[in-house]
């Protein structure tokens, strides 16, 4: 058995791991350690890797994996939104940086010819840099994050008709039968199958996969649906890459989505680093150490000329100064698809393989500062701002239309419907909190989901599908599920995604309590039949929801049938949120109602303190909250008491927040 590239997969693993710790020390990013790697293993370098083309054979995986899960995260929704970037930005930034790459290797006495197919692969940016570090830095709902996905998106569709058009520019023909009719009809055919795919096929058949809930099945499903349709695109002329993103856009509108996501996220990981490690294997690093100087200008000269033009780009599209600027400096680099195309540029002798070596140097130059260049952009956006620059160019060159994203906040995400999670959601619905359901049973969520319900197959323990959840911007994360080990990987994956989320599980076994305290729920619920009732109560005491109002929910759950749980608990749970340790007295919430005698009285007419022994911590009226009120606020109908108090006392003055006709007790 040849075990050469086992052994030049572990070599290359162990070296990552050894410069990643280093790096890690050194606060530098992972994409500048894998690049280093290939660098150090390489032919060029150590020599410590014998089979260079398998290895890249691996990296195109990775590649192909890479856009699967960047189809996934898209939207079919957020693509026609940004319509006018991807049809207008996308052909503007690649014309843009083509004639102006031309233009510059034109006057370096370059042929017409090679000059123009330097400046094809100078027009193209990295979409597997890009947006891992946009990802990183939750910036891809952004507008420049969107922006900056339109353009990448139409640069890796362009890369197809400027493989075509490489021998016309070496004088000579194309070695293929397809042609630019057959490229049209081929994409016709190819918006077809994403039409019928998202709308009939493709949710169908993971319908059927996920019913049997066997991971292994749905895994090689989403695979085999992946690399399909990548050897169909294949097969009509354009790149697997884009074949592999196509297969994820048509799954990303399915309710499978987040689930297909959080399976091959690992994988992808993995073949994206070979992908990285190869290209730094292709660099000859004796040029680099020859040339230093000649390599660092021309790498500079790149930056300038591609965030100029992308930054032009943005600003003709619409939007502001500081967007452009942020868009210019993302795109500024080589991407990995002009790799591609410069293996037809060698082949039709469009470049020495000096030049060859040249590019590969300064693409790598630009691949490795990346990182660097995105997380100073910000703040150049912001120096650039303080010049003394026209208000109509800081603006934009007329006004971009407002985008609306639309971004779960101060929610409540709750895992599992079953009998728990459908109390848990209903009484979140009656109370106009807004919620998302995470389940696993693909019966459910195909049935709920017609219902109108936000609900989502996934599991939860994965963290692609929490975050797809909204868990950064969360306020409540309930565990209504009965599998233990899953419960306890929920905790402390939400714990640790959000640390200030509040953490309800529930749990049939007593002795899972300190686990999951120690993990880090804020509070655990025992015993099953007392779980549904108890979850969703303090839910609602969260939501500041009136402790009458939770009352009436829970007699009306009773009455379909749920007389087996016990009432609502008297534990003064809101004492702890305000970190009061007061055991005679709790906090609770009333509302006014428009039949109350109180509405229209001030807080000193009424005098809770005196007549009632109460005390008025806060008003909460709309989205506003009033703390610590005056005498002289008045209240109006629908204004929520946030009162402390004696729970006999505040029982007692319940009423009168009810109807005309309460009498004080006070």
């Amino acid at each position: 058995m040849d075990i050469t590239l086992f052994n030049d997969i572990l070599i290359i693993f162990l070296l990552s791991i050894a410069i990643l710790l280093i790096f890690h020390r050194l606060r530098l990013p992972p994409i500048v350690g894998f690049l280093l790697t290939g660098v150090v293993a390489g032919p060029h370098g150590l020599g410590l890797v014998k089979s260079a083309n398998d290895v890249k054979i691996l990296a195109e995986i990775g590649i192909v994996l890479l856009l699967f899960t960047i189809g996934i995260e898209f939207s079919l929704k957020n693509f026609f939104q940004n319509k006018k970037s991807v049809l207008i930005g996308g052909p503007l930034q690649v014309l843009l940086t083509i004639i102006a790459g031309t233009a510059v290797a034109f006057a370096a006495d370059i042929p017409l010819g090679q000059a123009v197919f330097i400046g094809f692969l100078l027009s193209l940016s990295s979409t597997a840099i890009v947006l891992i570090l946009l990802k990183e830095r939750a910036e891809i709902e952004s507008p420049h994050g969107r922006t900056i996905l339109a353009i990448l998106i139409f640069q890796d569709i362009i890369i197809v008709p400027m493989m075509l058009v490489a021998p016309l520019l070496a004088g000579t023909t194309a070695d293929s039968s397809i042609s630019f009719p057959f490229i049209i009809i081929a994409g016709i055919g190819i918006i077809l199958l994403i039409i019928v795919g998202t709308k009939w096929l493709v949710p169908q058949f993971l319908y059927h996969i996920a019913r049997t809930r066997n991971r292994e099945l749905f895994l090689l499903s989403i695979v085999v649906l992946c690399f399909a349709i990548a050897r169909l695109t294949s097969s009509l002329g354009l790149s697997l890459a884009l074949g592999a993103f196509l297969a994820g856009l048509i799954i990303s509108e399915s309710e499978y989505s987040h689930q297909a996501l959080g399976h091959v996220l690992p994988f992808r990981d993995v073949f994206t680093s070979l992908f990285f490690v190869s290209i730094g294997m292709l660099l000859d690093i004796h040029l680099f150490l020859d040339r230093p100087i000649l390599i660092l200008m021309c790498a500079l000269g790149v930056l300038f000329v591609k965030t100029i033009t992308a930054c032009v780009t943005a600003m003709i599209v619409g939007f502001p100064l500081r967007t452009s600027i942020l868009v210019g400096l993302a795109l500024f680099q080589v991407g990995e698809f002009s790799f591609i195309l410069s293996k037809a540029g060698v082949e039709y002798g469009l470049l020495t393989q000096d030049m060859f070596q040249m590019f590969l140097a300064v693409s790598i130059v630009t691949m490795a500062s990346t990182p660097f260049i995105l997380e100073l952009a910000p703040r150049i956006s912001n120096l650039v701002l303080l010049l003394p620059i026209p208000k109509s160019i800081k603006s934009g060159f007329y006004p971009a239309q407002k985008e609306v994203v639309l971004k779960a906040k101060d929610h409540l995400i709750v895992v599992g419907f079953g009998v728990n999670g459908r109390n848990i959601a209903r009484a979140a619905k009656t109370s106009n909190i807004p919620y998302v359901i995470i389940e696993m049973n693909p019966d459910t969520v195909l049935k709920e989901k017609a219902k109108g319900e936000p609900i989502y197959y996934g599991d939860a323990t994965q963290e692609a599908v929490l975050n797809h959840a909204g868990i950064k911007n969360a306020r409540v994360v309930v565990g209504a599920i009965f599998d233990a080990p899953a419960t306890r990987r929920i905790v402390e994956l939400t714990r640790r995604l959000n640390p200030k989320v509040y953490i309800i599980a529930r749990t049939r076994f007593v002795q899972e309590m300190k686990e999951l305290y120690k993990l880090g729920a804020n509070e655990v619920i025992p015993e099953e039949f007392e779980t549904s009732i108890e979850i969703f109560s303090r839910v609602l005491k969260k939501f500041l929801v009136p402790r009458h109002e939770i009352e009436k929910f829970v007699a009306d759950v009773r009455a379909d049938g749920y007389e087996m749980f016990r009432s609502l608990s008297k534990e003064p749970t809101a004492a702890s949120d305000l970190k009061l340790a007061l055991s005679d007295v709790e906090i609770s919430i009333l509302r006014v109602s428009e039949r109350s005698p109180l509405a229209g009285k001030s807080l000193r007419e009424i005098d809770m303190r005196k007549n009632y022994g109460l005390t008025v911590l806060g008003i909460r009226r709309n989205t506003q909250i009033m703390s610590n009120p005056d005498g002289e606020v008045r209240l109006l109908p629908n204004d929520t008491l946030i009162m402390l108090g004696s729970p006999e006392k505040i029982a007692a003055v319940a009423s009168l927040f009810e109807n005309q006709d309460a009498i004080s007790e006070g």
